[in-house]
């Protein structure tokens, strides 16, 4: 019944996934949009029409059609160049609310919008921090999961022998092949009987090309995988030294032992910094074509690791929602014009120039982020179809 039950709830992941991610993101925006004055007339949970939307205060709530994103919708002379992805000005004719309140600033009423509740009237630094709360909510998501997941859980202890109990989505490992239930049984010709082996046999190799040989479902084969350079803190005596990882876990006994606060909170705190440098080292690969652009993932195969993940339990699911809010943290401060990063840097060349862009170049700009986020779009979904229909690619 369990199993059932497990089975069931497993096909209600991506919707979790996707939407505490989204939401929490977006959620960033929205109250430091509120907290620096700017007027935010929509905050909506994906694109296009309105399956549901409903009105509190000055903005209206609403989930869309498109889940597979979101937006916060603010008094911005951007305004149009961004209906084209969000659905419509909020100062066109076509845009405004069937029930008028005389009382209610655009798109909602006739009052025009303050020239103070603009976001280009705000400094610079309530700019960045609007851009930056997405990234941070994020990132502070990630560590609560981790701290809740280790309070909850507490520590558990790893079986001695060197399976993987799940290997980290763009680690090293999984760069070069590894999945989770593969046996260890070899690293650089060495075999390998127990977990500590293991860890004695690529710990040492940060950036070092290594082979490793695992057996998975009685059939051997043999990956060749560089250990990526990652700080490693002694919990103990505090000393820090870089030692090489692959980004998998080991499986377990089904003991655990009870984890203190403060140690929950130092242990999340280190496990946040560890995806931070995995997804650091998949950029740098992807930038230095060490690692191919065959290994991104879109959404579906998100979904799909998200469904095999729930399957295994909440603890890993919830495990794999932490990694997934820290890569969306870091690749939205990429500096593509759209996403975070590249408003983030349009708006500080601005200030350096002492005068906006014009509309024309801005509009050039968003076209610019267009097509780069429309052809990462075409190959992350390219990836996954290979993924789903393997014998097609």
């Amino acid at each position: 019944m369990l199993t059932v039950l497990r089975d069931h709830l497993s096909w209600l992941a991506p919707i979790l996934v996707f939407g505490l991610l989204i939401f929490v993101h977006e959620f960033g925006h929205f109250i430091a949009a509120k907290a620096t004055g700017v007027y935010a007339p929509r905050f909506s949970i994906g694109f296009g029409p309105a399956l549901w939307a409903r009105r509190w205060g000055e903005t209206e709530y609403q989930l869309a059609v498109f889940p597979l994103g979101g937006y916060v919708r603010m008094a911005s002379r951007d305004d149009e160049p961004a209906a084209i992805l969000e659905g419509g000005s909020e100062e066109s004719p076509g845009a405004q609310a069937a029930h008028q309140d005389p009382n209610a600033m655009m798109p909602f009423g006739p009052l025009p919008i303050p020239p103070n509740r603009w976001f280009e009237s705000k400094p610079l630094w309530a700019r960045l921090v609007i851009m930056l709360a997405g990234v941070t909510m994020n990132a502070v998501l990630a560590y609560v999961i981790l701290a809740g997941v280790n309070l909850y859980y507490g520590r558990p202890v790893p079986s001695d022998s060197p399976v993987f109990d799940y290997v980290l989505p763009q680690s090293a490992g999984a760069a070069g092949g590894l999945v989770g239930g593969d046996s260890v049984v070899a690293v650089g010709g060495q075999a390998i009987t127990s977990w500590k082996d293991l860890v004695a046999h690529v710990s040492p190799y940060p950036n070092v090309p290594i082979s490793i040989t695992v057996m998975s479902h009685g059939t051997a084969r043999t990956v060749t995988v560089t250990p990526r350079a990652t700080p490693d803190t002694n919990l103990e005596s505090g000393a820090i030294r870089t030692v090489g990882k692959i980004g998998a876990a080991p499986r377990l006994d089904g003991h655990r032992h009870p984890m203190p606060v403060p140690q929950a909170l130092s242990v999340a705190w280190h496990q946040t910094g560890i995806m931070a440098g995995l997804i650091f080292g998949s950029v740098h690969d992807l930038a230095t074509r060490k690692a191919s652009l065959s290994s991104l993932s879109g959404p579906v195969g998100i979904a799909k690791m998200s469904v095999e993940t729930a399957r295994n339990g909440l603890e890993g699911l919830w495990t794999l929602i932490a990694f997934l809010s820290v890569n969306l943290a870091i690749l939205n401060l990429l500096p593509i014009p759209i996403l975070d990063g590249g408003q983030i840097v349009v708006n500080v060349i601005e200030a350096l120039k002492g005068r906006p862009f014009s509309m024309r170049t801005r509009e050039y700009i968003l076209r610019v982020g267009l097509v780069a986020i429309g052809a990462l779009f075409l190959l992350v979904m390219f990836n996954d179809r290979c993924q789903v229909f393997s014998g097609l690619c």
